[in-house]
């Protein structure tokens, strides 16, 4: 299905060589490069939130650049191209925030021969029983900043507004700010806010035929695959003088959450750990993995956790201090396993 959609696409842009330049959305110059680059394909994708995570995989002695096309620049973004531990990668810097991350991983799978993605970057945790240093890979992904805002006055047992249309559900759960109260037996005029799947278009299905998924599973034989990344050594020291408690390990995990928020703080993070069993929180993930949900391209995310997003420890909340050992971390638990993907 995916050979003959590709197929497809390029009979689409291939109307541009037929118009004048100017008429073109895509110049017929990235064109051809774009074709060149996809011959030597497929590729697997490497998604990367900053600079910050990207400058290690790219000072990497694995990583080895495509001497004839070394990266092509589409739509503000910038697509490396190259090999990573003798595997062809296509690596693309998506900037914070889900819009971006989403708008990247679609032009990526859009434009290129993917076979398919692996996201990496640093995270916050919400997991007591891990530490900063950390690397985690999460089984699920869920967005957590889709919300219907329920009015003051009504609970649990009303019902939201359109969510007899489908629009709304109240199956997932709802956070109540009351219970934050430092006075809790004052009510809340903020009330409920209840937390919703995303609608999501899967290419396999007749278009404008809506579908809603909150937890987005990775690829179950990726997935698999990275339990052989147990145990590996990592960096725990970021000078002779700054280092974590302990060497810090590989840890697959049951669930990790997205949204548009940096979590600072310790009651958001406590509930978001006994509400959704999550770990890392970070700003991306999610998004990547309803993009590849959608478009069916193998995904998994490998998260470092640079901070404990407000929770309370001697070195809570030092992500300016842990963020490149956190990077570094990352990048060495993603080589190994594009790796293994190779052999």
């Amino acid at each position: 299905m995916r050979f003959f959609l590709m197929i497809f696409a390029w009979l689409v842009l291939g109307l541009c060589f037929l118009v004048n330049k100017g008429e073109c959305l895509i110049p017929k110059s990235l064109l051809k490069d774009i074709h060149s680059v996809n011959k030597g394909g497929p590729y697997i994708g490497v998604v990367v939130p900053n600079g910050f995570e990207m400058n290690p995989l790219l000072q990497s002695s694995s990583f080895v650049v495509n001497r004839k096309h070394p990266y092509l620049d589409i739509s503000g973004r910038r697509f490396r191209v190259g090999t990573l531990k003798n595997q062809r990668v296509i690596i693309v810097m998506t900037g914070l925030s889900m819009l971006n991350a989403g708008i990247t991983t679609q032009l990526l799978l859009s434009m290129f021969n993917v076979k398919g993605v692996v996201h990496y970057g640093i995270a916050g945790n919400a997991n007591v029983e891990l530490e900063i240093g950390d690397v985690v890979i999460p089984k699920f992904w869920a967005h957590t900043g889709l919300w219907s805002w329920q009015r003051y006055g009504q609970g649990p047992e009303s019902e939201l507004p359109l969510e007899s249309n489908g629009d709304y559900t109240r199956n997932v759960g709802y956070l109540k700010f009351s219970d934050y109260n430092n006075d809790t037996s004052i009510d809340n005029l903020l009330n409920n806010v209840w937390y919703q799947p995303e609608e999501v278009f899967p290419i396999r299905t007749t278009p404008e035929t809506r579908q809603h998924v909150f937890w987005v599973p990775v690829d179950k034989h990726y997935f698999k695959l990275s339990k052989k990344l147990e145990g590996m050594e990592l960096e725990e020291c970021i000078n002779a003088t700054t280092c974590l408690p302990r060497t810090p390990k590989v840890a697959r995990v049951e669930r990790g959450v997205s949204a548009n928020m940096f979590i600072d703080n310790e009651a958001y993070r406590t509930f978001l750990s006994s509400k959704f069993n999550a770990t890392p929180i970070d700003m991306e993930s999610a998004a990547v993995a309803l993009i590849c949900y959608q478009q069916n391209i193998p995904f998994l995310a490998i998260r470092a956790l640079s901070d404990l997003a407000g929770g309370g420890s001697a070195i809570s909340n030092e992500a300016s201090i842990f963020a490149p050992l956190a990077a570094q971390n990352a990048v060495a638990v993603l080589i190994k396993f594009v790796q293994l993907l190779s052999s």
